[in-house]
């Protein structure tokens, strides 16, 4: 009997398969997540490359995310979770701040002017928050498959799995924003990219609501490889609390003050 024969023999009646499913206990795999979260945590989990993860966290937590082995790229969506409406706008973040290139001190907005996370470290300095994230077609068209149980998941079909999760379509999704592969802006306004800082480059957000995220890790649509390139991403997640007067983020611009107070006004946290 072949190995195949083997397996298949396995797991070949009920009885069987859950025999086989029960043994897996207490396997570890390099991407999975950490259950249970270890002691003083939220969430702790290894994303593969071409994978995506989901989570509702409390306002104030302090999520880290790692670009592990130097090809993670974070493509981000933030909804306030009790008011699902109210979501990340990639365009009020970059026009409020006066600034296209995301960095420690920026604020992620949402429409409303309020504030849903704020940068509060970063090591990479390698991000975008114009180009968006892959499509299906553009993947198909440019690997050969853009499905997400496929060799090159795009962003948007994978935040798209994500969104069913918590009761969202895919007119839910807003351009997102993407974490560890940079892009700059020609005077023309092409857009170019600069790759990544490399291994172990971290960012922390600061959640300034009640938030809930959808991460996508997928190849940058405009990384200038032939090939499909993603590596595993780290997501720690740590209780923490809101910004608050006093801090330096609350106060750093006019702009940024505005928002925290849009943010605080209706007791939205």
């Amino acid at each position: 009997m072949t190995e195949t024969h083997d397996a298949e023999a396995g797991t070949a009646t009920t009885t069987a398969a859950r025999a086989h499913a029960r043994s897996q206990a207490g396997t570890v795999v390099d991407c999975m997540p950490v259950l249970p979260p270890p002691p003083g945590t939220l969430w702790s989990e290894t994303v593969a490359g071409g994978n995506y993860t989901h989570l509702a966290l409390p306002a104030g937590a302090l999520v880290t995310l790692t670009d592990r082995d130097g090809d993670a790229c974070a493509h981000l969506l933030l909804y306030v979770t009790a008011r699902p409406w109210e979501r990340l706008n990639t365009a009020d973040t970059v026009k409020v701040q006066w600034n296209a290139y995301l960095g420690a001190g920026s604020q992620l907005l949402s429409g409303d002017g309020r504030v849903l996370a704020t940068v509060t470290a970063d090591t990479s300095g390698r991000h975008d928050a114009l180009a968006g994230t892959s499509t299906a077609a553009r993947n198909t068209a440019r690997y050969g498959d853009g499905s997400p149980q496929g060799p090159s998941p795009a962003g948007r079909e994978l935040l798209t799995l994500a969104a069913a999760k918590h009761g969202l379509g895919r007119r839910d999704l807003p351009p997102s924003l993407s974490f560890f592969h940079g892009i700059t802006a020609a005077p023309d306004g092409t857009l170019h990219s600069t790759g990544s800082a490399g291994p172990g480059a971290a960012v922390t957000l600061r959640l300034e609501q009640a938030v809930t995220l959808l991460i996508a890790n997928t190849a940058h649509p405009l990384d200038p490889r032939p090939a499909y390139h993603c590596t595993p991403l780290q997501v720690l997640a740590v209780p923490g609390a809101p910004t608050g007067p006093g801090d330096p983020h609350w106060d750093a611009t006019p702009e940024q003050h505005r928002a925290h107070l849009n943010t605080t006004a209706l007791g939205v946290r």
